[in-house]
């Protein structure tokens, strides 16, 4: 934009604007039911333009706020004509904005008094959040499906709030879809009191200063595009490719392979062009475009921060930062699958391995930037059953375990950590033990699974968990053979294992589990878990030299 702005007044802004999203992030979490928004704060917030357009963000998962706006586009695209204050919003249809089944999305347009029905709203806020059970073949709605009518409900954009009345019988129609029902009606009151909260404290700014805002919002996109295409022409201009693969597609297929070129053009764009990736999975692989677009968004806004430096801050994740970047996703591949094919995975563990390869890609235009990889999954665990004396109530479980961080240029990589595309928390042993039929028998960092090297990797985690009851267990795991690889002649982290302790069997001997499994657990099995650390950074004494951008099997 040509108008001059303020620099003091654009930090205000965007603190704000921020302030706006999180206050709603504290509340979806405060008023949550189920125990993955409660402990794992598994949920995200965000605030729109009235055009569907980014402004910022509540510090949430980066899977779900790199792709909320394109929940937020098919809502405008359903609604955007008609809808009227006291709307919202529902969605989580993969192939209309979504990610996976178990994240509802909630949108709400924010109208200024006395607009007319159908008129442009003055903002929209977003919530999502991961529902521990939306139905389908195994509790938790993580799959290891060959169809997405597997997965659970599919909720294309409905109104669930159609001028200030809840719709009752949908409400009842989602929860009589879960095992869960009394949790998912939990969850979704939360969202709305989230989404309604935003919607005040929007009207209250656009009162007090409504031209300044819009025209501060403007301006935040641009200083975020500014930034990103400043870090882009300082690079070397040319074409990088990296080359990173799946395991496994987990219903018995193999490798699923993931290539990935970035173009930098001198005038400060990039193309990340995903030409060479493998087809649509048969499985539960597949990542739609709104995850690899999160993916992509994620990977160019760590770097360009680490470019930055500590001056500044980092560049605001909003539609600015995006204008820069040009994306080329093959029709029918595994990031863009024909409607209909399983999704599951792709938010989860698809989204990471995108990551590793855009920074894979990136580490040979600007390697005193990049680490190396981290652990590269979620290491998702699902485990449901029927909680005993409570009258056949059933239980479903949802966790993903931290791992290693790469060491990387400026020092080694964390231990026990969550990363790149996820930001939940662990759930505590006592609320876990408390509140679900499952005993925590260990909780350890994994020591030496980090990657040698002179900055080296961090390490992994092992836990083990004991079921108390009959109960059905899905692990969608990887990084369990291909390592997390080394940069700068440092050594990969070591790859993660699972295994199974039968109860009452002697020896105690561990039995291995692949990386992606669905299985059938008694009282007293044990379910262990040891997951990846990461890549170790530079050479150093007896650090075995990865070569500098491979992926090691």
């Amino acid at each position: 934009m040509s108008e001059a702005w303020d620099p003091i007044l654009l930090a205000v802004w965007r603190h704000r604007f921020a302030a706006v999203a999180e206050e709603m992030l504290q509340a979806l979490w405060r008023a949550a039911f189920s125990t993955n928004i409660k402990e794992r704060r598994d949920h995200s917030a965000a605030v729109f333009t009235g055009r569907g357009e980014m402004v910022a963000h509540a510090a949430a998962i980066p899977v779900h706020l790199g792709s909320q706006p394109l929940s937020v586009q098919a809502a405008l695209a359903r609604f955007g004509a008609s809808w009227a204050p006291g709307d919202a919003v529902l969605l989580n249809d993969p192939y209309e904005g979504g990610t996976h089944l178990p994240d509802l999305t909630l949108v709400t347009p924010v109208f200024e008094p006395g607009a007319a029905p159908g008129s442009e709203p003055a903002w929209i806020v977003a919530t999502r959040a991961h529902h521990a059970d939306v139905g389908g073949m195994s509790p938790g709605s993580l799959p290891l499906a060959r169809e997405l009518v597997q997965e659970g409900l599919c909720i294309p954009p409905v109104l669930l709030v159609r001028r200030g009345e809840v719709q009752d019988d949908l409400v009842r129609l989602i929860a009589a879809n879960s095992r869960t029902p009394q949790e998912r009606q939990g969850d979704l009151r939360a969202q709305l009191a989230a989404n309604a909260l935003g919607v005040e404290r929007l009207l209250a700014l656009t009162r007090a200063r409504g031209e300044q805002a819009r025209r501060y919002a403007a301006h935040l996109q641009d200083y975020a595009e500014r930034m990103m295409r400043r870090f882009l022409a300082a690079l070397p201009a040319g074409s990088y490719r990296f080359l990173d693969a799946l395991e496994s597609d987990g219903i018995g297929g193999g490798e699923l392979p993931i290539q990935c070129q970035v173009t930098i053009a001198p005038r400060g764009e990039a193309t990340i062009d995903f030409t060479g990736t493998a087809p649509a999975s048969a499985g539960p692989l597949n990542a739609n475009r709104a995850v690899t677009v999160a993916a992509v968004a994620y990977a160019f806004r760590i770097v360009c921060g680490a470019a930055v430096g500590s001056g500044e801050d980092d560049p605001p994740l909003n539609a600015g930062m995006l204008r820069p970047l040009a994306l080329k996703i093959p029709p029918g591949s595994l990031l863009d699958p024909p409607r209909g094919h399983a999704v599951a995975g792709g938010n989860v563990e698809t989204s990471q391995r995108i990551v590793d390869v855009v920074l894979g890609a990136l580490a040979q235009a600007c390697p005193e930037l990049i680490p190396a990889a981290s652990q590269g999954t979620m290491n998702n665990l699902t485990i449901g059953g029927v909680h005993p004396g409570r009258a056949g109530e059933r239980f479903a479980y949802y966790e993903t375990l931290g791992g290693g961080a790469g060491g990387g240029p400026r020092g080694p990589g964390a231990h026990a950590i969550q990363v790149h595309m996820t930001n939940t928390r662990n759930t505590p042993i006592e609320a876990l033990e408390q509140e679900l039929p499952l005993r925590v028998r260990r909780l350890a960092v994994r020591r030496g699974s980090g990657g040698r090297g002179l900055h080296p990797g961090g390490d992994g985690i092992v836990r083990e968990l004991e079921v108390l009851v009959p109960a059905t267990a899905t692990l969608l795991t990887e990084r369990r053979r291909r390592a997390p690889w080394g940069l700068g002649g440092g050594a990969p982290g070591a790859p993660g294992r699972n295994y199974l302790v039968r109860a009452g069997r002697a020896p105690a001997v561990p039995e291995p589990l692949p990386d992606k499994v669905s299985l059938e657990l008694a009282p007293g099995d044990v379910l262990g878990m040891q997951t990846p650390g990461g890549g170790g950074w530079g050479s150093a004494p007896g650090a075995q030299d990865a070569g500098p951008l491979s992926s090691p099997r």
